[in-house]
């Protein structure tokens, strides 16, 4: 892929899929905005990023706050050049909670960060892409909004469906400006997200997977790569299942 001259804002990029998405944007010429609650992981991965020979910008974020993403989006305009090619809604939150012990506090920072996130990095993005004429977004959702959630709570699942009714009408609404909306459903993955599953959920993923392994990082990394690419250009309002065939019938 071609990233030359562009510049991307990933969320949720101090680890796991943010980080392997980042890197692989940079690694094909972009220059990447790092955006994340945590400051030290992000600068972590804006390190990274700069070791391997591009351009990086790490901003505390929280995707929960319209303030903090309106920040997040002022920062990279100012320090890119007063454009956004690419937004990778990557950061999201995870924790299982049986339904009948779910606090509404919980279920709502749940659907805060994974959802209403999606929505105001949208926001905040999309004004300058129409300005552009042009623009890439890419939603991480997960296979959990596809079967319910093997390790999941409702208030997971809840919003990553979410994300993906998000997607199409990101993709209906913005198309006409030349904004391409997409989205990706990984199948479990190997990410920090996973510590502490039990050993017996984990080999029974594995068992059923047909390409016999979980994701790593770099697997969405790679299609989050091609949706946000020129290739993708007529792939609009999709969201690509990446699970290593778990839901094959």
């Amino acid at each position: 892929m071609e990233f030359s001259g562009q510049t991307a804002i990933v969320t949720g990029a101090a680890r796991g899929f943010g980080r392997a998405i980042t890197r692989r944007l940079a690694r094909d010429g972009a220059r990447v905005v790092v955006a994340d609650i945590n400051l030290p992981g992000a600068e972590e991965t804006a390190a990274l990023v700069r070791k391997d020979g591009a351009e990086a910008l790490a901003v505390q974020t929280d995707v929960a706050s319209a303030a903090s993403v309106e920040n997040l989006v002022k920062a990279a305009l100012a320090h890119f050049g007063n454009r956004v090619d690419i937004l990778v809604n990557n950061a999201a939150i995870w924790t299982l909670v049986p339904t009948e012990e779910l606090s509404e506090a919980d279920w709502d920072r749940m659907v805060n960060v994974n959802m209403k996130g999606v929505f105001l990095c949208c926001r905040a993005v999309i004004p300058v892409m129409k300005r552009q004429r042009r623009g890439h977004i890419v939603n991480i959702a997960s296979i959990a909004a596809r079967n319910g959630g093997t390790f999941a709570g409702i208030h997971y699942v809840a919003s990553k469906g979410g994300v993906l009714a998000m997607t199409k009408k990101l993709a209906k609404e913005f198309g006409q400006y030349g904004i391409v909306v997409n989205g990706v459903n990984p199948g479990s993955s190997q990410t920090e997200m996973m510590v502490g599953w039990p050993d017996e959920i984990l080999q029974g993923i594995t068992k059923n997977t047909p390409l016999g392994r979980m994701a790593q990082p770099e697997d969405i990394a790679d299609t989050v790569a091609f949706l946000a690419s020129e290739a993708a250009r007529f792939v609009h309002g999709e969201t690509v299942e990446v699970n290593g065939g778990i839901l094959c019938d």
